[in-house]
């Protein structure tokens, strides 16, 4: 293996969307269930996490379709508010940089992409490039998003590795040819990864 791809919500960092909704209720009178399935369900995450919606437009929608009072900086304070640090990850990207080109490769959108690059920049720091969805226009599984992401690994699809914390992910990563490791939190990932053959320093 030569070059490492890591996906960034829930093995990079941890995340929960209703730290988002249990601060915007208070801006409508929208049940916290309704006001999730408004901003999370349907179509309109997966066309902003492609760029087929801009922030603005998100926002403009998230607002008039759950009915929120708040105004725009409110909602995406909120909205981006959701992330937190997975030490056993974190600590381990550092060790991995010496041997292997690191590459970012997550489905995620504008406004979270921008917040957690300022909350995670000591981690991403190690990264040689970053690859959100939203820059690709596609997503995991697609395979344009893993074409997209070939794109910067400057070695075959086979001296590729990719840990995702998603089986369906990692099955679409094999069929482009990437091996694959399936992240799951037990504190086990450098072993996962030893298996590979994966050197850790």
């Amino acid at each position: 293996m030569r070059t490492i791809f890591f996906d960034f919500g829930n093995v990079i960092a941890f995340f929960d969307h209703q730290r988002a909704i249990a601060k915007l209720t208070r801006y409508t009178d929208m049940p916290p269930v309704e006001l999730a399935l408004t901003l999370y369900g349907g179509t309109t995450e997966d066309d902003y996490e492609t760029n087929k919606l801009s922030t603005a437009e998100y926002v403009r929608l998230g607002k008039l379709n759950g009915r929120l009072t708040c105004t725009d900086e409110e909602f995406l304070a909120a909205f981006t508010d959701i992330f937190w640090r997975n030490d056993e990850v974190c600590d381990l990207i550092p060790r991995l940089r010496p041997r292997y080109r690191l590459i970012l490769a997550s489905n995620t959108n504008d406004a979270h992409f921008a917040h957690y690059s300022r909350q995670f920049a000591d981690v991403l720091r190690h990264f040689d490039h970053l690859c959100p969805s939203h820059h690709a226009g596609s997503r995991k599984p697609h395979p344009e998003y893993f074409a997209y992401c070939q794109r910067f690994a400057e070695v075959d699809p086979s001296d590729c590795l990719f840990v995702d914390d998603l089986p369906e992910n990692i099955e679409a990563a094999v069929r482009h040819g990437w091996a694959g490791v399936c992240y799951q939190v037990r504190g086990r990932l450098e072993a996962q990864l030893k298996q590979v053959g994966v050197e850790i320093g």
